[in-house]
């Protein structure tokens, strides 16, 4: 390992961390009962939980500084809206409105019965009133005007108009001409069937009743009545309704809080019931019922600091973070079981400060690795745009960082007081001490129950689990075979090639309609939108930003040309337009006007703005000079998150082109803005995210070629859960970009575990190393992903899009995570080792161990098993057991009896093992231990003028001679022993 390990820093962090374990053994309740104590201070910050809660959907779910933002405040101060001239075409909002849409149960709704019931719903809306103090507040009062007339549903009053006869009427669609004017009907009459302009069937109508935008207070408090009145089913025969509001969206976003409270209190059940039984032990001792226990409740704990923490911060507390709770109890328990597994392969003759600190020596390593990653993503995370993504890692990350404190302080502390219980031989639930073996005559119930603190006399360490032995015995060696690698790489390929496809497939953007939960009134409102009424999308103001020459025909030839370039788009109607430049060109040639003059064009354009109110909100005429103006075209079939990135982007490209200043504006541009930056914002987070972690890995993973390892681990598990995902129906928008960040620490947690165990252990062999590495971490890291998938599958019975793209993505990740751990990788590792030397010499190696063993008396100290197997048995040398194959010095083994030849033998380095007549000790080829005799009379052997007594036996004899002679006397080179 010498020629390819980087271990300068991981090394001294190693040591560091064993004598912290050692500080922490030493004073426990230090580090038990602080943790408690800060987070019961830092707790109290949910106090001010409500006054932090920022689900402004605008604010949280689109980026800081979009481009329609911008946009959106040069309408506003050159378009003011005029209260008394309402036109909803030129909000730069979505304005405040209540609306529904009756949907006709059968073919036709254009009848008078169904016509009736439209009517009367109408009526009970106009009728509506609200009490605000002593005041009340009635729809004639609050409703947007034109012409001091509240305003109305022009397809009702063409109902009113024809009466009964409305069914035998031809109404032509889009445009209807009614009176003097063209009614657009293409947002109101839906599901329609044609004939030559000529509606024959239509399925549903919809009907808005604007409110001014003045006192918000007053509005909500009549929309909230609406909603209320609305909420209760009515007796209607011919039609379904579905409504919504302009606060809809909002306050059914806000709701969603409330389903995540009791998720979360099973979640918690569910992961301290999973980590008990995974902990569970038949020895009433070695039971790790508490230590389970105690492991979940620090990760709670955890969340309870950190939470508070940013609460007295005065953090916004956003919808998204609700999900942070389920990560960070993953990531608790994934730790405990890491740790738990390095604590159970400690001696347990050992002091317990000194079993805690060979447990953080081997495990804390592993467990920084995977919390630096976390945390780093997710403050790489805070670059994002998104103010709900920028929450939810702040809390993340934050949550980590405790919780990683906590596991090394709280939980520490609790495995050693755990460990003096185990020590004393005390029960786990009563603490009264128990027997180590059962006495004769009782039954196997008592057995279980009070008899315990049983361990492997072979290694000294708490027996190993069968789940540990069924990834040493089974699994570790069938992933080993040659055909299993074969079919490994096919089915790694197979992945990626289906991984890779679903990339191309994946949509951008994120449907507002999801930020409701599924049986919200709004998202039934939002299905019969998209049902009836995706023909004709959103209208779209086309801006002049700057002064220009619209009396100049050169100049007017360039803008005619750009309006013709938006025309000729492939989802613009190009008969829909609206312009004041077109009415007041033909209104200058009816009345004999030169407009191609400036002082006559400008002259005679506040008297044309006079007569046209509506064109009076599209110029910014002040100061006689025209600083911006506007015009508007429609467009169609806008029904996809990817028609609305296309749209945006066309129509920015088009005003781009044009050579005149331009710029397109619609309310819903503010959440389209998302398209724009989602893509290149995630590849960048993700791409720095995987560069920090390839760092991290050089220095802290002792071997370069296992660093990359995990960085692969990373970018194939990113191409497995973007393209399943893309296949499970899930957009890349705000929500799943926040849990790919998350896919990154999540890959580097299984990764990195096997990928340290398998450069830190001595096997010498590649094939050994992945199967020593399973043995020690595989059921830890099993544990770790089923528990966290437990943990978030609650989440899939919720009613939230939120919460169920979390579990979506959560299962997705430790599933492929899982499998690279636990498969991919070390098969990948065996074929690219590069630190077990060099073929040859591991051949030579093992040819050199088959000789010596051929050569000894292997029969004692190598028992085989029935299968003729060379059993692997363990030696205590210089305070720790070592595999049999440990080499202490050069040489060949000795016999299980050794026996003293007498004072003239040759010894090397001043030790030998004596075999002649007087057997000098004895090795219990059972148990292993080892007892020493004198020549004569079976007394205990003085060595070095000391008596060893129970532990401090030793297998060598110091003498004084020379090098020995004879080969036929067994020389055993090995270290003096000390047990103490």
């Amino acid at each position: 390992m010498a020629g390819c390990t980087t271990d300068c820093v991981e090394k001294p962090i190693s040591i560091c961390f064993q004598r912290f374990g050692r500080f922490v053994g030493t004073h426990p309740w230090w580090f038990f009962i602080s943790p408690l104590f800060i987070s019961a201070v830092l707790g109290s910050g949910f106090y001010f939980l409500q006054d932090r809660e920022a689900n402004d959907i605008e604010d949280q779910f689109t980026p800081v500084n979009g481009p329609a933002k911008l946009e959106r405040q040069f309408v506003q101060e050159n378009f003011p809206p005029n209260d008394s001239v309402f036109s909803n075409q030129r909000l730069y909002t979505d304005g405040v409105y209540a609306s529904f849409i009756a949907v006709s149960t059968s073919s036709n709704i254009l009848v008078d019965s169904a016509f009736q019931e439209i009517v009367t719903l109408d009526r009970k809306v106009r009728e509506l009133n609200v009490s605000m103090g002593h005041e009340v507040l009635t729809f004639e009062e609050l409703c947007a005007r034109r012409y001091k007339k509240c305003i109305p549903n022009k397809i009702l009053d063409i109902y009113l108009y024809y009466g009964k006869k409305v069914e035998m009427t031809e109404l032509t669609f889009p445009f209807f001409r009614f009176g003097s004017s063209h009614i657009f009907l293409g947002y109101s009459v839906g599901g329609v069937n044609v004939n030559s302009s000529v509606i024959k069937s239509a399925k549903a109508l919809r009907l808005f009743y604007f409110l001014k935008d003045h006192n918000r207070s007053r509005t909500d408090l009549w929309l909230n009545e609406f909603l209320r009145v609305f909420s209760y089913n009515s007796s209607l025969n011919c039609i379904k309704v579905t409504h919504s509001t302009s606060l809809s969206r909002q306050v059914e976003f806000e709701a969603n809080t409330k389903d995540v409270i009791p998720l979360f209190s099973i979640t918690y059940v569910i992961a301290i019931a999973f980590s008990i039984l995974s902990c569970l032990r038949f020895d009433c001792v070695m039971n790790k019922v508490w230590v389970a226990t105690f492991g979940v409740f620090s990760a709670g704990l955890a969340v309870l600091s950190s939470f508070g923490m940013m609460l007295h911060i005065g953090v916004p507390f956003v919808m998204t973070v609700a999900n942070s709770p389920f990560l960070i109890l993953g990531i608790g328990v994934d730790d405990m079981f890491i740790l738990i597994s390095c604590w159970q392969q400690t001696n347990v003759h050992d002091r317990v400060e000194t079993r805690l600190a060979n447990t953080y020596k081997e495990a804390a390593i592993s467990i920084t690795i995977t919390t630096l990653t976390d945390v780093l993503a997710f403050y790489i995370g805070l670059m994002t745009p998104f103010r709900s993504v920028r929450s939810f890692c702040l809390y993340t990350s934050t949550s980590i960082l405790f919780c990683y404190i906590y596991s090394i302080t709280f939980f520490g502390a609790f495995l050693v007081l755990n460990g003096r219980r185990e020590n004393r031989n005390k029960h786990w639930l009563t603490c009264t001490k128990v027997p180590e073996e059962c006495p004769a005559g009782q039954s196997k119930w008592y057995e279980r129950c009070c008899v315990g603190g049983a361990y492997d006399p072979h290694t000294g360490t708490e027996e190993v689990q069968p789940m540990n032995h069924f990834f040493k015995k089974y699994y570790g060696p069938f992933l080993t075979k040659s055909w299993t690698k074969v079919f490994v790489i096919l089915l790694y390929c197979i992945y990626l090639i289906v991984s890779i496809y679903g990339c191309f497939q994946i949509q951008e953007g994120i449907d507002l309609r999801n930020l409701a939960a599924d049986d919200s009134y709004v998202v039934k409102y939002y299905d019969d939108e998209k049902a009836y009424y995706s023909e004709y999308g959103p209208n779209i103001m086309v801006v002049i930003r700057r002064e220009f020459p619209y009396w100049d025909e050169t100049y007017m030839s360039d803008l005619e040309s750009c309006i013709e370039d938006f025309k000729n788009l492939s989802f613009i109607e190009k008969d829909i337009f609206t312009s004041w430049i077109k009415s007041y060109k033909y209104y200058g040639h009816h009345t004999k006007l030169d407009l191609s003059a400036e002082n006559v064009f400008k002259d005679n354009l506040g008297t044309f703005l006079r007569f046209y109110s509506d064109f009076k909100q599209d110029v910014n005429f002040t100061n006689n000079s025209i600083h911006a103006s506007r015009f508007f075209i429609q467009t169609v079939n806008i029904s996809t998150a990817l028609d609305e990135m296309n749209m945006l982007n066309k129509l920015r490209d088009t005003a781009q082109r044009c050579p005149v200043p331009l710029l397109v504006y619609h309310p819903a541009f503010i959440y389209h803005d998302q398209y724009a930056v989602i893509v290149s914002n995630t590849i960048q987070n993700i791409g720095v995210t995987t560069a920090v972690m390839l760092i991290i890995s050089l220095l802290l993973i002792p071997n370069p070629l296992c660093s990359l390892w995990v960085t692969f681990s990373i970018a194939s598990v990113i191409v497995g859960v973007t393209g399943f995902m893309a296949l499970w129906d899930v957009h890349l928008d705000t929500i799943s970009m926040i849990i790919l960040v998350v896919c990154i620490g999540f890959s580097v947690d299984f990764s990195a575990h096997i990928s340290y165990a398998f450069v830190s252990n001595k096997k010498p062999s590649a094939n050994e190393k992945a199967v020593e590495a399973l043995f020690h971490l595989g059921y830890p890291i099993l544990q770790g992903a089923v528990s966290t998938i437990l943990e978030v599958v609650v989440l899939s019975a919720s009613k939230n899009y939120i919460f169920r793209t979390f579990f979506k993505i959560m299962f997705l990740v430790i599933f492929f995570g899982l499998i690279h751990g636990l498969t991919f990788i070390p098969v990948f590792l065996t074929f690219f080792d590069m630190c077990s030397g060099t073929p040859a010499k591991i051949n030579s190696k093992n040819k050199a161990e088959e000789e010596v063993m051929k050569n000894s008396h292997t029969n004692n100290i190598h028992p085989k098993t029935k299968d003729g197997e060379i059993k692997e048995l363990n030696v205590y040398d210089n305070h720790t057991f070592q595999p049999s194959d440990h080499q202490v010095g050069q040489t060949q083994p000795c016999s299980a009896v050794w026996m003293i030849t007498g004072n003239n033998g040759h010894v090397q380095d001043d030790r030998m093992c004596m075999a002649s007549t007087v057997p000098m000790f004895r090795v219990d080829m059972q148990t292993y231990d080892v007892h020493m005799y004198t020549a004569s009379d079976d007394k205990r052997f003085k060595v070095n003028g000391h008596s060893k007594q129970g532990s401090e036996d030793q297998n060598c004899v110091l003498g004084n001679s020379n090098h020995i002679q004879d080969s036929h006397v067994p020389t055993l080179n090995c270290s003096n022993v000390d047990a103490s």
